[in-house]
């Protein structure tokens, strides 16, 4: 009986034992160390993706590929292992990967106060660190937001997401931010080969490189006069604004360590989150070395397009996801090609992935909860063609918030969604969110701005068809003459060649083409050279745009670094039948960016009285000094009575008054003189 007994007793706590580790197989695995989550007998592909609290102030997310290790509850990366690398991010206390904003002229930090886990599959996890805003607790140290990071890491995943989810709720204070973004900052002994695009990666300078050199213009800009980590690059400009990034190519960037090869690199699959549309430029990768995702920033544009919100002002948007990828090269590749085109590859992968379908959180729809908007566009202009529509052929299609023609490049609270037209002008725009939009456009080629005239409103499964769109560009006469390509860029004009002794070559195998000419340091100097005595003449039918009109209407230097405005003349005749007509003409000037500049226009008497139009003071993008080739767009319709023109030769004179430094002015788009309406 006892035997009976003992033996009940032993089979049941054996059983009572195999259910609690059945039990724990489905639960976090707290306190293991990261070695017991390893077997060498499985594939790292198979692993499953385990949560580990080392300490009370860690914790590890590890799907034996990548192990992330994570502050908490504060919620800013520490570590990151992979391809026996203890730790891609360098080596400090703090800020090695993080998100942050632009609070009160500084960077404030995001940490969370509360960790939680979403989701806890093998598959995937999902955990979220948040830091919630206590309205009844004011305070002038604490940012009136609740802020939700989230990271995922999947089964068999080289690399993991991450998004937050920013959050105002009503009665709350009043709040300023210019700039919201994630960064990671990487070991400055590993890292040193860079890559943003197929024309600009290299071998980079290190941060001890720029600190031993001069510091130029702006702080960012910096004279490589000491590189001793690589002297071939001595000599060379670094400046981070030289990696910027128009946001709809900004899918990709990163860094590569050749010693052992491994890519680190930022995929942002969609613009939809971003502000300010589709050709908002933004910082990707710099020295550091340093790689980051902006999601809201003011560069390029203006504090117009800061988060701004008004007391008692609620919002709710959610920031990514994003994809940190880190993938390797075998032993007989080139790493800086092998690791570039594969991170291309996975970028191209993520972007059909689009949205993701993974994400545990109800403010991130899913693919079947999204909507899609297609449609035709023409432009009907009769000086073009007067017998029929113009294909709006690669037209930019947008959703953005309701407003006024051209506002969604000021527009920075809520989401956009742009595609481009086929040559024919029809476009598809899918994965739209539920809301309320305006949909927008412009034409390359064509001057101004679209906008439907009725509100869309999206649901889950919308198909919206939006047949017949006519757009109507200004327009008042035929053009007599014109100026530049209307496609808000100041590209195609004269961009001289940068100083050989301040060059920075971007491709080490100098592969660059014209295209990144512009972003080569000190370029708006040249002007001066150019126009020792005399500032630029251009007399249409004589000069060329490409080879004499200066890319950038900027300041003169007249002595002791006091800076003037200056007076662009264009020449131009009119024809006796033109004159005796009796309309008015009109002149269009497309700026492709300002910065604190008024542009004056007169005809035919360059100082004599008022000016006949002004733009008054306009502009803050610094796309000048940061080599944007453009900032925000602006569109001028001058009215210019016929008696101010004369038969035979006439001169336009375009005053930019503002002096005071060296980059303040402006880059031209598109200058047009139209002629009195047909009768």
């Amino acid at each position: 009986m006892r035997q009976r007994c003992a033996l009940f007793l032993w089979t049941t706590l054996v059983i009572l034992v195999l259910l609690s580790l059945s039990v724990d197989a489905g639960r976090s695995y707290h306190n293991i160390p990261r070695r017991a989550l390893r077997s060498s007998n499985i594939p790292k592909t198979q692993y499953g993706v385990k949560i580990v609290i080392d300490t009370p102030n860690q914790v590890v997310l590890d799907n034996g590929l990548v192990q992330l290790t994570f502050y908490n509850p504060g919620g800013d990366i520490a570590g990151i292992t992979y391809n026996g690398i203890e730790n891609l991010l360098e080596n400090m206390d703090r800020n090695r990967g993080y998100w942050d904003v632009m609070w009160r002229g500084a960077l404030y930090g995001l940490q969370g106060t509360e960790f939680k886990i979403i989701t806890e599959r093998e598959d995937q996890v999902e955990v979220s660190f948040i830091n919630t805003y206590n309205a009844s607790i004011p305070s002038d140290s604490t940012i009136p937001l609740t802020v939700d990071k989230r990271y995922i890491m999947q089964r068999g995943r080289s690399g993991f997401y991450a998004y937050a989810i920013f959050q105002r709720d009503e009665g709350w204070p009043e709040l300023a931010m210019n700039q919201i973004r994630l960064v990671f900052k990487l070991q400055q002994d590993k890292f040193h080969y860079m890559a943003v695009s197929d024309t600009r990666k290299r071998f980079m300078p290190t941060a001890e490189d720029r600190n031993n050199g001069k510091q130029l213009a702006y702080p960012e800009a910096v004279l490589l006069s000491n590189a001793t980590s690589n002297p071939i690059l001595a000599g060379e400009v670094d400046d981070k604004y030289q990696y910027s990034m128009e946001d709809k190519d900004s899918k990709v960037h990163g860094w590569i360590c050749t010693d052992p090869s491994v890519g680190f690199w930022m995929i942002t699959p969609s613009t939809e989150f971003r502000i300010g549309g589709p050709i908002k430029q933004d910082l990707t990768s710099h020295v550091g070395p340093t790689t980051m995702s902006v999601f809201s920033s003011s560069h390029y544009s203006s504090r117009q397009l800061g988060l701004i919100f008004q007391q008692g002002e609620a919002w709710k948007k959610v920031f990514g996801p994003v994809f940190v990828y880190l993938n390797l090269a075998g032993p007989n590749s080139d790493p800086t090609t092998t690791l570039w085109t594969n991170a291309k590859e996975q970028m191209l992968e993520e972007v059909k992935n689009w949205p993701y379908n993974f994400t545990q959180s109800q403010d991130f729809p899913a693919s079947d909860q999204r909507g899609l908007v297609f449609g035709h566009l023409q432009v009907n202009d009769q000086y073009i063609n007067d017998s029929s529509l113009v294909r709006a052929s690669s037209a930019y299609v947008g959703l953005a918030a309701p407003g006024d023609i051209g506002s969604w490049q000021t527009e920075s609270k809520g989401y956009q969604f742009w595609t481009r037209a086929d040559n024919n002008g029809y476009f598809v725009i899918e994965h739209v969110r539920p809301g309320n939009y305006s949909l927008y456009a412009w034409v390359p080629g064509i001057v101004g701005d679209y906008k439907y005239e009725a509100e869309i409103t999206i649901k889950p499964g919308s198909r919206i068809r939006l047949d017949n769109l006519s757009y109507e560009p200004p327009r008042s006469g035929p053009t007599l003459w014109e100026i530049g390509i209307p496609d808000r860029s100041a590209a195609e004009f004269y961009i001289p060649e940068p100083y050989p002794t301040l060059m920075n070559k971007f491709d080490n195998n100098n592969h660059s083409d014209d295209s990144d000419k512009f972003r080569q340091y000190g370029l708006w100097a040249r002007y001066g050279e150019l126009y020792p005595d005399h500032d630029l003449i251009y007399t249409v039918g004589v000069n060329s745009y490409r080879n004499d009109w200066f890319y950038a209407q900027v300041t003169r230097n007249i002595g002791n670094n006091t800076y003037v405005g200056t007076t662009w003349q264009i020449q131009f005749e009119v024809r006796r039948n033109m004159t005796t007509s009796g309309g008015d003409y009109t002149l269009r000037l497309a700026l492709a960016s300002a910065e604190y500049a008024e542009l004056q226009v007169r005809f035919n008497e360059q100082i004599m009285g008022p000016p006949l139009f002004s733009t008054r003071l306009i502009g803050e993008d610094n796309a000048i000094a940061r080599h944007g080739i453009h900032g925000l767009y602006w569109l001028f319709n001058v009215n210019v009575p016929s008696t101010l023109l004369r038969e035979g030769n006439n001169t336009l004179y375009l005053t930019q008054s503002r002096g005071g430094n060296t980059f303040r002015g402006v880059m031209y788009d598109y200058i047009r003189l139209e002629g009195p309406p047909w009768q």
